[in-house]
């Protein structure tokens, strides 16, 4: 198994003002947007990707060739689209904005017990992460194979998506994974191997991630650090 990027696309216009944006085609990266996916390139500008993979929706294909920008020569070539990663469908929510949405009684379920909820017109929230975390694991399977177990890749993708996969690598219950909070342009950080996946870092705005390669080894007990 490889180790993967999970990158939200950076804030968008339908972000800035408060709206469901969910599949809605042109929805693209702000300025604001666009600075932050280029600071997350040069976060990954020292490590080598393996592979881009990316939800097909626009905001998405935007950070993804921002961090493709930044890559050495030998790094990954293209951009992948993966349907696995796009965004839940929201179906009747999707174009809305979150303060009407908020009226609603499926808010709450929503919030509290998404493994519950259903939107109208649309998929589950149990639909959703099944099928986002099928992809990231069958992609980290193919890349582990293809580029060994220290290869790193970046899977580009949305909030709920992100914090679907996280909840499943944490071995928290989807019910549970509102109290994950994942940032436009965060990078969170899942190697995929041994017993179970480790999260080696969570929503992260800040510092390069070359010390990923090669891939460090899960410390067994309290903590890193150096013994005098």
């Amino acid at each position: 198994m490889a180790t993967v990027l999970l990158v939200r696309h950076g804030r968008t216009t339908a972000n800035a003002s408060g709206v469901l944006a969910g599949r809605t085609p042109g929805v693209e990266l702000d300025e604001t947007g666009r600075q932050q996916v280029g600071a997350a390139g040069a976060r990954v500008s020292r490590l080598r990707l393996a592979a881009v993979v990316s939800s097909p929706l626009e905001r998405c294909r935007q950070t993804a060739m921002a961090l493709l920008a930044q890559q050495p020569a030998d790094g990954a070539s293209g951009v992948e689209v993966e349907d696995g990663l796009s965004e839940c469908d929201y179906g009747q929510w999707q174009g809305r904005t979150l303060a009407e949405l908020a009226t609603e009684p499926l808010w709450s379920l929503v919030q509290n017990q998404p493994t519950a909820a259903s939107f109208p017109g649309g998929e589950s929230m149990a639909a959703m992460q099944a099928r986002a975390v099928a992809a990231v694991r069958r992609h980290d399977a193919r890349i582990g194979e293809a580029a060994g177990t220290h290869a790193v890749w970046a899977a580009v993708s949305h909030g709920d998506i992100i914090k679907a996969v996280l909840a499943d690598a944490l071995g928290m219950h989807l019910d549970s994974f509102q109290r994950i909070d994942v940032h436009p342009a965060s990078i969170s950080i899942v190697h995929y191997g041994g017993p179970r996946p480790y999260v080696l870092g969570l929503n992260t705005l800040a510092g390069e991630v070359a010390w990923l390669g090669p891939t460090p080894e899960p410390m067994v007990g309290g903590g890193g650090g150096t013994a005098d």
